[in-house]
C-alpha cells in the first residue's frame, strides 16, 4: 500500500502520510514526495496526518520533514502528527520552528484523524 494516499475519515478527505515503521532513509524518501502531491491541492484546503509510529529518524530525514512541511505549508487547512515518543522534542521543536506550523501529537492514528475534522 503507498505510503502517501488520500483517505477519507467521517466523510472528509485526509491526506495520509504513513510511515510506520519506516528506516530513517524510508522516512526522507516518503517526505521528498509529499511536496508534490500537497502543492497540487488548493491553497488552504489540505487536512494532513503523519503517522510516524515505530519510524526511526536521523539528521537527514529531520532536514527532509523540514524542507516538506515549510514548502507545503499554505496548502494545509490543519496537521496531527501520530508519536509515540520516538521522536527527541528538540527535533520536533526544530521542524515546529522552521516550517512556522503547530503539529498537534497524538498516540493513534484515529485520535488525530479525529481532531482533524472536528
Amino acid at each position: 500500500m503507498d505510503c502517501v494516499r488520500f483517505v477519507t475519515h467521517r466523510n472528509q478527505r485526509i491526506l495520509l502520510l504513513d510511515f510506520t515503521d519506516c528506516k530513517a532513509e524510508e522516512v526522507a524518501t516518503i517526505c521528498d514526495r509529499v511536496p508534490e502531491i500537497v502543492t497540487g491541492e488548493p491553497v488552504g484546503s489540505v487536512l494532513v496526518v503523519a503517522d510516524f509510529s515505530g519510524a526511526a529518524f536521523n539528521r537527514n530525514a529531520v532536514e527532509r520533514i523540514k524542507i516538506a512541511t515549510a514548502i507545503d505549508r499554505p496548502h494545509i487547512k490543519r496537521a496531527a502528527w501520530v508519536l509515540a515518543g520516538n521522536l527527541p522534542k528538540a527535533l520536533y521543536e526544530s521542524v515546529r520552528s522552521f516550517s512556522a506550523r503547530e503539529f498537534p501529537v497524538f498516540d493513534t492514528r484515529e485520535e488525530a484523524m479525529d481532531y482533524l475534522v472536528s
